[in-house]
């Protein structure tokens, strides 16, 4: 706001000195206020010298109206809460970015339960089938990143742990890459559908894209944050 008593000072004939200040004012106000409320002290010792040149340059026989000046401080005055509102916009808007950071950084290295599938490279994999409750009879279906079947075998309708070996039945390891599961439900000698089953995979990264937090798995496997449907400490298992 250094340049409103010079804009006062270089006003037109046309216009009065009341309407140069509250113009010159509004015009600074606008272009500084989103410096923050650190400025209104000063921005306030600025505008006090710009009502002393109006004072002292305006016309004795025809002097500027009282109201005029109670009109230049309402001015002020509403600038002064615009900035304070927006510094408690902006600050409302950082603690939240930073409330949400911290949380992204508390998944990291953290073991997520989804349904995505998982990463294979020899060793086993826990799985966690999720058997329709009308089923008499379950099977794991394994496919591999193309979506080709690669292996099926029978389950119990227990929902209890499998721990897939990925071997073929003639013991032949699986090429290592990305796996999805999923089991297949039958009642009678009919297919009922599918179920998911779910998996435990290290959390390596967490993003927030387009307001949408997304994890990173093991793999480069990508999972909404919405989809976990649990946590663990892999130093615990």
């Amino acid at each position: 706001m250094t340049d409103i008593i010079s804009a006062l000072s270089s006003s037109t004939s046309g216009t009065s000195t009341s309407q140069a200040a509250a113009e010159a004012f509004s015009q600074a106000a606008a272009s500084d206020g989103s410096s923050g409320s650190t400025k209104l002290s000063t921005d306030f010792q600025t505008f006090l010298e710009m009502l002393t040149a109006q004072m002292q340059n305006q016309d004795p026989l025809n002097p500027i109206d009282s109201s005029e000046y109670a009109s230049q401080l309402a001015a002020f005055s509403s600038v002064e809460q615009q900035v304070l509102t927006n510094d408690l916009l902006t600050a409302l808007f950082q603690q939240n970015s930073d409330s949400s950071m911290t949380q992204l950084a508390s998944w990291v290295g953290m073991d997520a339960r989804t349904s995505a599938g998982a990463n294979f490279s020899g060793a086993p994999i826990s799985l966690s089938p999720l058997p329709a409750k009308l089923a008499d009879e379950a099977w794991l279906v394994v496919r591999d990143d193309a979506g080709a079947e690669v292996q099926r075998q029978k389950i119990g309708l227990d929902g209890e742990t499998v721990d897939w070996a990925g071997v073929d039945t003639g013991g032949l390891p699986f090429a290592d890459g990305f796996y999805t599961f999923e089991v297949e439900n039958h009642a009678g000698g009919s297919l009922l559908g599918t179920t998911p089953v779910e998996t435990y995979a290290n959390v390596v990264e967490a993003q927030i894209y387009n307001g949408t937090t997304i994890l990173i798995l093991e793999g480069g496997v990508q999972v909404l944050a919405s989809d976990v449907t649990a946590l663990r400490n892999p130093t615990q298992t």
